[in-house]
């Protein structure tokens, strides 16, 4: 099967039914993205299948195919994804790290969707877990990238 996965085709011989996130840590050595539950739950998994974030613990590969993937690794090729990261960081969002590539992949994907999220759009967008609890953090980031993209028209 072939995937695009950050802008490279790969070819994997993996079985159809195979998560897209063991193929993307196994057997391509991406290990950006994380496993967490397995049950699309926390959302430590997320990576962007055609710009909507989707739960790799259990999406098949075989869906993948044909489809534009994008991981924490070649996030910061995009600029919304390149702001999200640097929001990241001034608000210094991570603690242990853990769901981190998850969140800043579910940010970008909602703010690519809505440049400027209210604060019941991004609570309902950011449902991915986090041990942490740095949730203020992240809402706080989110909200000033939204404020800064108004003032800049960069949406």
């Amino acid at each position: 099967m072939k995937l695009q996965i950050n802008q490279q085709t790969y070819d994997v011989d993996v079985a159809e039914d195979t998560p897209l996130l063991w193929v993307i840590r196994d057997n391509l050595g991406m290990t950006g993205t994380k496993y967490g539950c397995g049950l699309a739950q926390c959302g430590a998994c997320s990576v962007l299948i055609d710009g909507e974030v989707v739960r790799s613990c259990v999406m098949p590969a075989s869906y993948a195919e044909g489809k534009q993937i994008i991981t924490i690794e070649a996030i910061e090729q995009d600029d919304v994804g390149k702001r999200v990261v640097n929001a990241w960081v001034n608000h210094q969002v991570p603690q242990c790290g853990y769901c981190q590539s998850g969140q800043v992949m579910a940010a970008t994907a909602l703010l690519k969707a809505t440049p400027y999220p209210t604060h019941e759009e991004i609570s309902a967008a950011m449902g991915n877990l986090c041990r942490c609890g740095t949730y203020n953090a992240i809402e706080a980031a989110i909200d000033e990238l939204a404020k800064e993209a108004k003032v800049e028209g960069t949406a």
